[in-house]
């Protein structure tokens, strides 16, 4: 299973949300390079980051950052928030991103999800934030009317070769992982599953990789310390 160490963007720096509440703000790092780099050192080859404000707002405006990381890390990155249209998938294309992430535009555009994966293939992800079992959009702030199940049985007809789905009400919460939540994705969908939001223990970490998840994200409990990178990616393998 690969580990994705997580960048969450606003105003340029590296911030964590509490269940995704843009009132309980951490900053973590004035500089998120740096934090790319020490990922980098502790073994990761992969970096998952989110724009938080282009989620909420639209548009690119933490951009420059994640330029910055793929121009100066050899990480792969992937990036998620407020890709909403073609253009935008190819100028984080271009500037080195791996990887973009459709969440929003998933649900309001069917028809840009449907061309960008046409197009680009692998380098488009799929991204399910959710909440009571349904997709939530707009930098979580509502919910879309789709279920889970819904949202991937679409996706996977269409092509879409990776699913990263969020459980909102643990993210940031530090209180572990739903499993449940991921060994049924794992078991319903052949597409590629990245588990995100309140893995907060090696145990954690363990459980998902048993389940043969594609991937796992890692966000507060790197920073607090409850998880050491390092670590997370020896017992992932």
């Amino acid at each position: 299973m690969n580990i994705f160490p997580a960048i969450d963007l606003v105003g340029g720096k590296a911030v964590r949300l509490y269940k995704g509440d843009y009132d309980q703000m951490t900053v973590y790092d004035d500089e998120p390079l740096n934090t790319a780099r020490r990922f980098e050192t502790a073994g990761a080859k992969y970096i998952h980051m989110v724009d938080l404000e282009g989620a909420r707002d639209g548009g690119t405006p933490n951009f420059e950052v994640v330029r910055r990381v793929a121009e100066r890390t050899g990480l792969f990155v992937e990036i998620g928030g407020g890709i909403r249209d073609m253009d935008v998938i190819e100028r984080y294309l271009s500037a080195g991103v791996k990887r973009v992430i459709l969440g929003t535009a998933a649900i309001a555009d069917e028809d840009l999800t449907r061309r960008a994966i046409e197009k680009y293939g692998p380098a488009i992800a799929l991204g399910a934030d959710v909440k009571g079992g349904e997709v939530a959009i707009r930098g979580w702030l509502e919910l879309s009317g789709m279920t889970l199940d819904a949202f991937c049985e679409k996706y996977q007809r269409m092509g879409a070769e990776t699913l990263i789905c969020t459980d909102i009400s643990r993210d940031g919460a530090m209180v572990g992982t739903n499993r449940a939540l991921y060994a049924d994705l794992q078991r319903k969908y052949s597409m590629n599953i990245v588990a995100s939001g309140g893995v907060s223990s090696l145990d954690d970490v363990k459980a998902l990789a048993a389940l043969g998840l594609y991937g796992a994200i890692i966000g507060k409990a790197y920073y607090t310390g409850a998880i050491d990178l390092r670590e997370a990616i020896e017992v992932s393998a």
